[in-house]
């Protein structure tokens, strides 16, 4: 899995995993600009109550901009699935991913 700043770079390829071949994230100025949420880099699947977490880049793009994403990856259920207020995730504090 790689992790690209430039979405017409981005290979949204699933493997077999469940997961993408590349991700897209802020950039390097963007995630240094600061963060308007804390930095957390796990979160609940509401549906089957597993853990995930992300790498560092990706934590740090969803607490620079919390809307960032419109889904993200359950490593039980191997697939991604929405976050927002309506979506199927919360971090571990229990507040929703992606609000």
């Amino acid at each position: 899995m790689a992790l690209k700043t430039d979405r017409s770079e981005v290979d949204r390829t699933e493997l077999p995993d469940g997961q993408q071949t590349d991700y897209l994230v802020l950039s390097d100025l963007e995630r240094s600009k600061g963060f308007v949420r804390p930095l957390r880099a796990q979160y609940r699947h509401l549906t089957c109550n597993a853990k995930t977490s992300m790498p560092e880049k990706i934590a740090e793009t969803y607490a620079a901009d919390p809307g960032f994403y419109g889904k993200t990856f359950c490593v039980h259920c191997m697939g991604h699935f929405p976050v927002g207020a309506g979506g199927e995730f919360v971090w571990l504090d229990g507040s929703k991913v992606g609000t």
